[in-house]
């Protein structure tokens, strides 16, 4: 990694291990956010250590995952948050400010800095050189409470840019286009980082874009320098003062090495259900759309919805396309009004929302049954839109206001000349959309509505474990998949017994209902399992229900870190040919398992009705610990 941004990052917030491949290390947090569907489990996490106030420099709590209030629950919860953040000096940013990637880099986001998230899309800060990292929300809730955060010493993929991109071409197709060369899981354990000429004809919205979905490549991180276009950026959120520069050095040692030549580069469009499944935009233009979402975390920027407007200004959207408008936050949506953005948007017919995730995460804008919908989001997880058998396609703003036109998928580059998009010298912004935390709040009585429960106690590691495989899935089975998201399932998170009866609901089984006929048990698993969101529920409420190992391929790494701190064993095959030999209700038995874990054992025989299998167990001393203890929060009260 020498003279890579990422060392000079890591090197300055090293605190435990050494920066050697594969090797633990702890690194110091500078920032934490947190969003409200993880963020309530933070809090309660973060109480029960016993802190009186978070240790970060930058702390700040987002409501913009459930903002939808069909009831009273997501509203109870955001006093809760509220209440939350001023006792324990927390700046919060409530409903209808915007998305927390989106925002903190606007108005937080500091070159060099750590930031550490309970949202996997945390990443995007790497678009002004931070090292940003989603994370579970206990993770989060540690690292609030002072504590260094683990990682395996990642490796860095280094991306040589060269050129600029055509008209109607931006990061979004650059992302789509490594997703379709490298896969979801090229990225797992290293960082990527971005290089060469190339990049100063990357803007902002491209690097935030590209920083987003690294992580839906698997990356742990995707970084860009700090450059020329990093500082106009904090300079027009008047926030140059926190500029520095940072710059890959002269010899830098990469893990491998991508060269992109940005003018080769086209529309692209990832097909259902996942990420990388992208063809050419060209190539899908007979399939017919009745959907169109611009915004959201991904592309909800200031250009992203300027070069949409442009585009549409004057022309009216396709009678069967339902055309909507996500902004990234309030000062985006502001900015873009007081430019005639709205106007050109709202008068070629299109619906504009509230800042925040809305139907990116299935709150609100569910598509109709057997239609499809184009969308500049991330994901497009089979049934993560709220309608179980979607059709989810996912694009940039240019091929997606092209194709709210003309009903059908449409590459922009067939639009004619590409319009410019004026920029003001400095954003319009309003300090008070925030509220700061007093000076002291040791007095502020914690408001808690009748959804939220106390947190689950579990019990440490037993001697032996034994039960029956409760489901066997397949290959990147998402967080959405075990623990589904959307307006149903999201208020009960912080209700752990009510969240845990939607374990596996996408996939059809009635897991919750096996799981306690059982007495708990295992799953197995194919490659990429828990890719996706951080949300530590898809760990917490198996664990709940009596989950006590996973026995996989592979694991994506939040997920994998998850289940440790929650005291589930993650185990991999050592031949993935013996997924193949075991079935549901199968006899799993793990003899003298926690004997193995003490001694630091790394592989972990398994008996499947009898037959021994062996497993691998790769995790580090300390997470040994913690699944001895039963999970990280037990560990933490034993070690105070």
């Amino acid at each position: 990694m020498k003279d890579t941004i990422t060392e000079q990052i890591l090197s300055g917030h090293l605190v435990e291990g050494e920066l050697k491949e594969s090797r633990e290390i702890g690194l110091t947090i500078d920032q934490t956010l947190t969003q409200d569907a993880t963020g309530t489990m933070v809090y309660l996490e973060f109480e029960s250590l016993g802190i009186d106030t978070v240790k970060p420099a930058v702390a700040v709590s987002y409501v913009d995952h459930n903002i939808i209030q069909t009831d009273s629950r997501n509203a109870d919860d955001h006093l809760f948050l509220q209440s939350c953040a001023a006792k324990y000096g927390v700046v919060f940013s409530p409903p209808g400010n915007g998305v927390s990637h989106h925002v903190h880099r606007q108005r937080f986001g500091v070159p060099g800095q750590t930031l550490l998230g309970s949202d996997s899309h945390t990443t995007t800060g790497g678009c002004i050189s931070m090292l940003a990292m989603g994370a579970g929300g206990v993770e989060v809730a540690m690292a609030m409470a002072g504590h260094p955060y683990h990682i395996e010493t990642p490796k860095v993929w280094g991306i040589y840019v060269e050129g600029q991109f055509q008209p109607f071409v931006s990061g979004k197709d650059l992302i789509l286009e490594l997703l379709r060369r490298y896969s979801c899981k090229a990225g797992t354990g290293k960082i990527m980082e971005f290089f060469g000429p190339g990049v100063r004809n990357m803007d902002m919205s491209a690097r935030a874009t590209i920083a987003n979905m690294s992580v839906d490549m698997g990356f742990t991180a995707a970084i860009f320098p700090s450059d020329e276009v990093t500082r106009q950026f904090l300079a027009r959120n008047g926030r140059e003062d926190v500029w520095r520069e940072l710059k890959t050095g002269p010899d830098p040692q990469w893990s491998e090495k991508t060269q992109i030549d940005l003018g080769q580069i086209e529309p692209m469009v990832a097909c259902p259900s996942n990420p990388d499944n992208v063809k050419k935009a060209s190539e899908l233009s007979d399939v017919e759309i009745q959907q169109v979402i611009i915004g959201s975390s991904c592309n909800g920027s200031y250009r992203d919805f300027m070069i949409a407007a442009k585009i549409v200004e004057g022309k009216i959207r396709h009678p069967n396309v339902s055309f909507e408008i996500n902004s990234g936050s309030r000062q985006t949506l502001d900015n873009v009004l007081a430019a005639g953005g709205i106007t050109a948007l709202v008068e070629a017919g299109a619906r504009v929302h509230e800042s925040g995730c809305l139907g990116c995460i299935g709150m609100g804008q569910a598509p109709a049954t057997g239609t499809v919908s184009l969308r500049t989001f991330p994901r497009n997880f089979k049934g993560r839109s709220g309608t179980k058998d979607d059709q989810v396609y996912l694009c940039s703003p240019e091929t997606a206001a092209a194709s709210a036109l003309t009903g059908r998928i449409t590459d922009p580059r067939t639009l004619g000349e590409m319009p410019g998009i004026p920029y003001p010298e400095r954003f319009k912004y309003k300090s008070d959309w925030f509220i700061q935390p007093p000076e002291e709040g040791s007095a502020i009585e914690i408001i808690r509505g009748p959804n939220i429960q106390p947190l689950p106690e579990f019990t440490a590691l037993e001697d032996a474990l034994e039960g029956t495989v409760l489901i066997k899935v397949g290959d990147n089975i998402s967080t959405d998949i075990i623990m589904p998201a959307g307006n149903r399932v999201l208020p009960y998170r912080s209700n752990i017994p009510a969240i845990s009866e939607f374990v596996f609901e996408i996939v059809g089984v009635e897991f919750p209902i096996r799981a306690k006929e059982k007495g708990g048990g295992f799953v197995v698993g194919g490659e990429n399992y828990g890719q996706g969101s951080s949300r530590e529920h898809a760990a917490l409420a198996p664990r709940y229900l009596g989950v006590r190992a996973k026995i996989v391929k592979s694991f994506a790494r939040i997920h994998k870190a998850n289940l440790v701190n929650f005291g589930i064993l993650p185990l991999c095959f050592v031949d993935p040919t013996d997924y193949e030999s075991i079935k549901q209700d199968d006899i799993v038995s793990i003899p003298g398992v926690k004997t193995a874990v003490t001694k630091g054992a790394s592989e972990i025989p398994i008996l499947v009705n009898g037959r021994e299998v062996m497993t691998r167990l790769e995790i580090s001393d300390r997470q040994r610990r913690i699944l001895l203890a039963g999970g990280i929060l037990n560990l933490a009260k034993q070690q105070k």
